[in-house]
């Protein structure tokens, strides 16, 4: 059974969900506030990059292309023009980018193989732990599912499956009409999934959202 969306009040940031005086600051140049910005951004950007690329790509790949979305992000901050409240949707943006960039890129040389993290090239405070390791194999599993869906529906789920956005955020986030067009492309979605469980099979990927 997929595990249903985490409910949360409309307005109520969640764990480390930059808050719009930090954008601003950052924006502004404030090295502490870049730092702090990309730290927060840091497990929301692993989680959508596992949840899109999922066990294809390993937990290396996800990371490799969640610290390219971090890059883009910080190299973009000085020419960020655009309200502060709307920076989620924005960093989500470029990730849908570097996701399609490490797809294509696994489909030209499938053979290539998945660098292994390398333990000598971390922190003490960036190692994975236990928990990491198994909310990961989860998120591939999920996203191994999810693969054969087209790319709106797949990523209507990741953001309320894996991020546990709202209907109204996954609206904001995706440039889709209405929460309502979002349910509506979730429930569809979901039946899809529930016909593939049930016959043992994968969604047949389809073109286009």
């Amino acid at each position: 059974m997929l595990p249903r969306p985490a409910s949360r009040e409309a307005g109520v940031a969640r764990p480390h969900e930059p808050e719009e005086r930090l954008v601003r600051a950052a924006v502004g140049g404030d090295r502490e506030a870049i730092a702090l910005l990309l730290a927060r951004l840091r497990p929301i950007v692993l989680r959508y990059c596992l949840g899109q690329l999922g066990g294809g790509h390993g937990y290396a790949g996800a990371e490799d292309c969640a610290q390219e979305v971090l890059l883009a992000v910080f190299a973009g901050l000085p020419r960020y023009r655009h309200d502060t409240s709307k920076f989620l949707p924005y960093v989500f943006g470029i990730a849908a980018h570097k996701v399609a960039d490490a797809r294509r890129s696994k489909a030209r040389d499938p053979s290539a193989p998945t660098a292994d993290p390398d333990p000598g090239a971390r922190s003490g405070a960036d190692d994975p732990t236990l928990e990491d390791v198994e909310r990961a194999d989860g998120l591939g599993r999920i996203s191994a599912l999810l693969d054969g869906l087209a790319p709106r529906p797949r990523e209507v789920l990741v953001l309320r499956i894996v991020l546990g956005f709202s209907a109204e955020e996954t609206a904001t986030a995706l440039g889709i009409s209405s929460a309502g067009a979002v349910r509506v492309m979730q429930h569809r979605a979901l039946t899809e999934l529930r016909q593939v469980l049930r016959g043992g099979g994968r969604p047949r990927r389809r073109r286009g959202a």
